[in-house]
């Protein structure tokens, strides 16, 4: 597994690999202010596929997802392969297969060394995976259609799958069963809130995002934000299509609705109106949104390929970044938008390739964005 030293590289340290990279929060580490840092942020070490036979093409990453501890990344790839990479020292670290069951979002659980993942082919089960040894832990079987999301709990081993068979499914990661669903209509995208105490589904055919108590899911959900009526005047193409990433801030104040349209949607947690627009001035990624298929089948193009999601709060909760068909952006979400409540992105990190996945670890200053080629970003010192 090859990685291409970038334009800002730094001097090998004594274990010879070691990225500039320092913590966000906690830890004996130095730290530095996401703030001062934000927009100097650079494309520092590219890693390209080089185990593969002559003339096969470059697999598209499909996913991207650091374990608790911010140690990791690991990415799900359209070759049906799972790849970890050691974050501090900048190498890769893992590879494995899953050539019979295929793989797409793959999710670290709370031990680094399990993880689980939606199948592609064969069946829709969810799988279990330990990854010291690569044998299945356990199989979660039910689900009737296609997984489009899979929500980790914060603070246990439950997790929620969506699918295109119109359920929600509640899991245990101690037991096969599913401890309960909910019937709704293309729940695509669901997302735990940082306490693990409220849950959202976004349901894009209806143009809603719905919010429950964990506790309580069977019950009816207590509140719904309506996207049509919060969103018409900013971007009417993607009201009920297009929708790509849910997800809280760590804050829980704020819900991020991914679009591969003209922008993301920042909404208000507790009160379900519309924050900002995050406008994307060149417009989304070529990757296709959950749930939606390519009308030239599958190929190597990545616009046959669906989105695990462009876009992400950082960890301080202020910032969103996405990646673009070229280009990252950054939007500060203390910015006033305009007066009809759209937000300019207030930098642009440049880069040549498109970031069509995107995701920042959770403990340091550093963030991967993804097409064909991994690319790791840590902030410039000398910026």
């Amino acid at each position: 597994m090859a990685s291409t030293p970038m334009d800002l590289d730094r001097p090998a340290a004594s274990n010879g690999s070691s990225l500039n990279i320092q913590r966000t929060i906690g830890g004996t580490a130095p730290t530095s202010n996401l703030s001062d840092v934000i927009s100097t942020f650079r494309p520092t070490k590219l890693f390209r596929r080089e185990d593969l036979k002559a003339g096969w093409p470059q697999p598209h990453v499909l996913s991207i997802d650091y374990d608790d501890e911010g140690q990791l990344v690991m990415v799900s790839s359209s070759d049906e392969t799972i790849q970890i990479y050691n974050v501090k020292e900048g190498r890769h670290e893992k590879s494995l297969v899953s050539k019979k069951y295929g793989v797409k979002l793959a999710k670290f659980t709370h031990t680094s060394s399990s993880i689980i993942y939606a199948s592609t082919k064969q069946n829709d089960a969810i799988r279990y995976l330990a990854t010291h040894d690569n044998s299945f832990i356990r199989y979660f079987e039910g689900h009737e259609g296609t997984v489009t999301n899979l929500a980790v709990h914060p603070g246990s081993d439950n997790f929620i799958s969506c699918s295109q068979d119109n359920t929600v499914r509640f899991w245990d990661t101690q037991t096969k069963n599913c401890r309960g669903q909910l019937f709704l209509r293309s729940p695509c995208l669901a997302a735990y809130d940082p306490s693990g105490t409220v849950f959202a589904v976004a349901c894009p055919s209806s143009g809603t995002v719905l919010l429950y108590d964990a506790r309580n899911y069977d019950k009816a959900p207590f509140a719904t934000v309506d996207i049509v009526e919060q969103c018409r005047r900013v971007d009417s193409q993607c009201l009920v299509k297009g929708w790509t990433k849910l997800e809280f801030s760590n804050d829980g104040k704020s819900l991020l609705l991914g679009t591969q349209g003209n922008g993301h949607l920042l909404l208000d947690a507790f009160e379900g109106t519309m924050k900002a627009y995050l406008h994307k001035p060149s417009g989304g990624t070529r990757r296709l949104a959950i749930g939606e298929t390519s009308s030239t089948g599958a190929g190597s193009d990545s616009s046959s390929l669906e989105s695990s999601g462009d876009c992400c709060f950082a960890p301080d909760g202020r910032y969103v970044l996405s990646g673009s068909k070229k280009d990252v952006l950054v939007w500060d979400t203390l910015a006033s938008p305009s007066d009809n409540k759209v937000l300019e992105p207030s930098w642009t990190l440049p880069d040549k390739r498109e970031a069509a996945v995107l995701g920042f670890n959770p403990r340091y200053n550093f963030f991967a964005t993804a097409d064909q080629d991994l690319i790791f970003w840590v902030p410039d010192p000398h910026a």
